[in-house]
């Protein structure tokens, strides 16, 4: 575990919560996304996981199987990838994606499924976060070399510039070697500091 989610305050059982989740009657909603907490994020260049800060450089997010496949494609025709359609998903430390990734049931396994929804079922950024909705197909753990935000009245949208890492998974667990030597590497403390 990066020592900035270890240092995350925990739910009942003891899991550190996101940076980005809410907080209803002192259970931390994680199906949810909060907006100031993702607001704040954004405009303080703060990973959405750990909620620490993010130097300048790369950042990272954890993808589903649309857009992992789609830039599965573009690197396999050798054109670049641009991700154009805005997200709600914040970036991260790669430390803190990888764990995310491996953690986050839905996030980690081809046939979790959502225990809760995310938001009304009828919008389209939010369309694979409906209860009862299975990942599916190949998951990603993804790396930019920036980021643009927009902050609205009620989300904050993200989109990922530059493609310079692509370490796609059919579980999560894939990675286990990978995260272990990016916190042996200590990159997630030193950050910003």
């Amino acid at each position: 575990m990066p020592d900035g989610v270890g240092a995350r305050p925990r739910d009942g059982r003891g899991y550190p919560v996101p940076a980005i989740t809410p907080w209803q009657d002192g259970e931390p909603q994680f199906a949810l996304t909060d907006h100031g907490r993702s607001a704040d994020c954004a405009l303080e260049r703060r990973c959405s996981v750990c909620g620490e800060f993010l130097p300048r450089g790369p950042v990272w997010r954890v993808v589903g199987p649309a857009e992992s496949a789609a830039i599965a494609a573009a690197l396999a025709e050798g054109r670049p990838y641009r991700n154009l359609a805005p997200t709600m998903e914040g970036p991260g430390h790669r430390a803190c994606m990888l764990y995310a990734a491996m953690v986050c049931p839905y996030l980690a396994r081809p046939n979790a499924r959502r225990r809760a929804g995310a938001a009304d079922g009828g919008d389209e950024l939010v369309a694979a976060a409906v209860r009862g909705a299975a990942r599916g197909g190949l998951g990603a753990v993804v790396g930019f070399g920036d980021y643009e935000y927009a902050v609205t009245e009620d989300r904050v949208l993200f989109r990922f510039l530059d493609l310079v890492e692509f370490l796609p998974h059919e579980s999560a667990d894939e990675h286990l070697a990978e995260l272990r030597a990016e916190l042996a590497r200590g990159s997630t403390r030193t950050h910003g500091r």
